[in-house]
């Protein structure tokens, strides 16, 4: 007759940048209102890494960012 021992659960060791990860993915979304952000108009531009942006609402009430 064979026995064999159950197989045990993998061990998780808890890895500095994992926590760091999961500490960032706990902090709330920000979130503001296209209203707020456009300020009354219908276009605007955003600079990001030197280069600019340019957010529009269309005549369907979408948004547009092109580069």
């Amino acid at each position: 007759m064979i026995t064999t021992t159950p197989a045990m659960p993998p061990v998780l060791v808890a890895h500095p940048v994992t926590a760091a990860v999961a500490a960032h993915a706990v902090k709330p979304l920000k979130r503001i209102t296209s209203a707020s952000l456009m300020d009354g108009g219908r276009e605007l531009e955003i600079e990001h890494s030197g280069r600019v942006y340019r957010l529009r609402i269309t005549q369907l009430n979408k948004l547009i960012l092109t580069a």
